[in-house]
C-alpha cells in the first residue's frame, strides 16, 4: 500500500508523461528522465469509455514503481475511478487524480483516496465547467487543468484553457499544487506558468527530445522572467 509522502517538488515542477515513453524500454526511459531532472512522473490511465483510448492498468504502475522512487502522479480517465482507487494505491501510486465529471461526491472520492494512503487530485476536461472542481477544493492536494481533451498524447495546446488556470489559482490554499497537462512544450509552458500553473506535465516535449536534460531545463526556464520581461517591468 502506498504511503502519503512529502511532495518535495520545486516551485515549478516538471512531470514527464509516461504516455510518450518508449514502452518497450520503459525502465530505461524512466531512468533517462529521472537522471535528466524530472520531479515526478505522470501516468495517464484510460478505459476506452470515458475517453476513446486504452492505456495502463495497475500492473504497469506496479512495474513503474519498481523502476523508480519518483513520485507517481496517476490520472484516472475512467467512468468508474472509485473502483480502481485501491488497486492503483496498492500498485504504488502517490497521487490519484479523478475527473469531477463522473461523480456527485468529489470530496468523498478524495477522502477514500486519502484513506488508502495517497494524495488526491481532481480535474475536468476542457469542455467541462471549472466550477465542478469547487466542492473538493479543500480536500485535494492537486488540481489538474487539462489543456487538451483527455484521451491521446501529442495534441495541440488549447490556449482558451488558460482562463481555467487563472480562475483556479486563487482558490488554492498553501501547499496545494496546480498542474497543467496537454501540449506543454517550451513555447506554451511560459503562458501556462504566467497563468498560475506550477506543475508542467510534458510528454513528447521530454520523452521525444534528443536530450531530456535540455528539454527539462527549457521547461523550467518558463518560470523565470525573460530579460526582456524584466526590462519591460522597469519601463
Amino acid at each position: 500500500m502506498s504511503r502519503r509522502r512529502d511532495r518535495n517538488f520545486p516551485p515549478l515542477a516538471v512531470a514527464p508523461s509516461i504516455l510518450a515513453a518508449d514502452l518497450g524500454r520503459l525502465a530505461e526511459e524512466i531512468a533517462r528522465v529521472e537522471q535528466a531532472g524530472a520531479d515526478l512522473l505522470h501516468v495517464d490511465v484510460m478505459d476506452g469509455h470515458f475517453v476513446r483510448n486504452l492505456t495502463f492498468g495497475p500492473v504497469v504502475v506496479e512495474a513503474i514503481r519498481r523502476a523508480t522512487d519518483l513520485y507517481l502522479d496517476v490520472h484516472l480517465m475512467l467512468d468508474n475511478p472509485a473502483d480502481f482507487f485501491e488497486p492503483f494505491a496498492e500498485a504504488g501510486a502517490d497521487n490519484i487524480t479523478f475527473h469531477a465529471e463522473v461523480t456527485d461526491e468529489p470530496a468523498e472520492f478524495a477522502r477514500r483516496i486519502h484513506d488508502l494512503g495517497c494524495d488526491a487530485g481532481i480535474t475536468v476536461n476542457p469542455d467541462a465547467p471549472v466550477d465542478l472542481l469547487r466542492p473538493a477544493m479543500d480536500d485535494v492536494e492537486m488540481v489538474l487543468i487539462m489543456s487538451v481533451c483527455a484521451g491521446f498524447g501529442g495534441q495541440a495546446f488549447m490556449p482558451e484553457t488558460l482562463e481555467k488556470v487563472r480562475t483556479v489559482r486563487p482558490w488554492l490554499a498553501r501547499g496545494q499544487r496546480l498542474e497543467i497537462d496537454g501540449g506543454i512544450n517550451p513555447d506554451t509552458a511560459p503562458r501556462a506558468v504566467a497563468a498560475g500553473a506550477d506543475i508542467l506535465v510534458a510528454g513528447t516535449a521530454v520523452f521525444g527530445a534528443p536530450d531530456a536534460t535540455v528539454a527539462i531545463r527549457r521547461l523550467r526556464a518558463a518560470g523565470r522572467p525573460s530579460p526582456r520581461a524584466a526590462t519591460d517591468s522597469l519601463e
